[in-house]
């Protein structure tokens, strides 16, 4: 890890005019003897900035990162924690990318520098998946909730704007948008008096034959519900939303019309959105909608037709080899279920002290929710957590309760520090 050293031993540089607060305050630092904050030096490079020094020749004197003892276990539901490599590789690439002199941050998207980590991100995130030759990735902004919106803006017809499986407040959120823009029908709802706890059988679906396409939401991070077995959809396409789930084990891609996600769970940070989309589905978009809002215009200029979200693909460039390096999704799919099996063994055989409000055939691997005897127990709870060093794991607003995401950066060791816990309380407020 590259560490960043200050020159303690230097010549004071000839006092700036004193005709400011700003001057006062260097030539007191200067004749205080105290090492000037401006001569910082990056070890790797050996590249002092020192604004109005000239002739830096003394070796300098490190000053050591401190050891990441303070790092928390991360359960947040989104944005979320990250692969630590991932983000000691930014750290050590932060002020100078691969020896340009200039962070990723300040290159231009039109540049080499930048284009090579762009493209490696989608071939990453393309053999990850295997995403087939009929699909394309594409890199977009503005989330999910963008994706609420252009979705239906480009395939929608004249009559239909295609059937929405309802299954939790994401999916409410991707209905209403729809309706904006055209009829869309509803295929399934499963809440019962505003509360999600399942997901639909294939046999509950009604779709219409006549819809451009089948949207669900996979995992549902505010009431802990997940698909395993997707619909099947016959002719028409099948749109997932799999920003909460996606990467957490193989799919067939080719099953799908369209998948997209916000990254900032379990892809990188926020800021990017991945869609994969079908390359007839792309052709076959609306024209009649603004260029910036066409699937096909970002698909030609490969995700560039605008300033791109750079460091935000760079970061998951970061993350999706750091993936490839576990074992890809086969080997994360082992660990996240395993995860999940411990949680939700700690829940069941805790005597009704936690309880899981999700059908078991229903629940999610990456959003495990449950309550405790009461909201000032669970208050108590997420309180005495923090201070154990585990962040997060407050329930949504609208449903409250616990909310633990385990997604592909949290450790099978997290889970088990956490289950611990979960068991050392209940016993001291049982």
């Amino acid at each position: 890890m590259s560490r960043l050293l200050l020159r303690t031993d230097l010549a004071p540089a000839p006092p700036p005019p004193s005709n400011g607060s700003g001057g006062r305050r260097a030539d007191a630092q200067l004749a205080s003897g105290l090492p000037r904050a401006d001569t910082l030096v990056c070890s790797r490079a050996n590249r002092p900035y020192a604004p109005g020094v000239s002739g830096l020749q003394p070796p300098p004197v490190s000053l050591r990162c401190p050891p990441m003892s303070n790092r928390v276990i991360n359960f947040n539901a989104g944005p979320s924690g990250l692969p630590l490599p991932a983000l000691e590789r930014a750290q050590k690439e932060f002020l100078d990318f691969q020896g340009t002199g200039m962070s990723i941050m300040e290159h231009s998207h039109r540049g080499k520098d930048y284009e090579s980590v762009h493209n490696e991100a989608i071939k990453l995130l393309t053999e990850l998946l295997g995403v087939p030759d009929t699909h394309q990735v594409l890199f977009l902004q503005g989330g999910a909730s963008h994706q609420f919106a252009m979705l239906p803006m480009n395939l929608r017809t004249e009559e239909h704007a295609g059937d929405y499986v309802l299954t939790g407040a994401w999916s409410q959120k991707a209905l209403d948008e729809a309706k904006i823009v055209g009829k869309p029908a509803v295929a399934a709802d499963t809440a019962v008096e505003g509360k999600f706890t399942r997901v639909p059988k294939q046999s509950e679906l009604k779709l219409s034959a006549n819809a451009p396409y089948v949207h669900i939401t996979s995992n549902n991070t505010i009431f802990g519900t997940q698909f395993f077995d997707f619909p099947n959809t016959g002719n028409v396409p099948l749109i997932a939303d799999m920003s909460s789930d996606i990467l957490w084990r193989p799919t067939d891609v080719s099953k799908f019309g369209m998948i997209y996600a916000g990254a900032q769970k379990n892809i990188g940070p926020s800021g990017v959105t991945v869609v994969i989309m079908r390359k007839d589905l792309i052709e076959k978009s609306r024209k009649d909608i603004p260029k910036v809002l066409r699937y096909s215009t970002h698909a030609k200029e490969n995700s560039l037709y605008n300033t791109a979200p750079t460091f935000a693909i760079y970061m998951v460039r970061n993350v999706l080899a750091v993936l490839k390096d576990m074992g890809g999704l086969p080997a994360l799919e082992k660990q996240n279920r395993k995860k999940g099996e411990i949680l939700y063994a700690a829940i069941d055989q805790s005597s009704g002290y936690f309880k899981c409000p999700v059908e078991k055939e229903s629940r999610s691997v990456m959003n495990v929710v449950f309550r405790l005897p009461s909201e000032p127990l669970e208050e108590k709870f997420v309180s005495e957590a923090k201070k154990a060093g585990m962040v997060g794991l407050k329930g949504h607003r609208s449903v409250g309760g616990i909310r633990v995401s385990q997604y592909n950066a949290v450790t099978v060791e997290a889970v088990q520090k956490l289950v611990g816990f979960m068991d050392t309380f209940r016993k001291a407020n049982g």
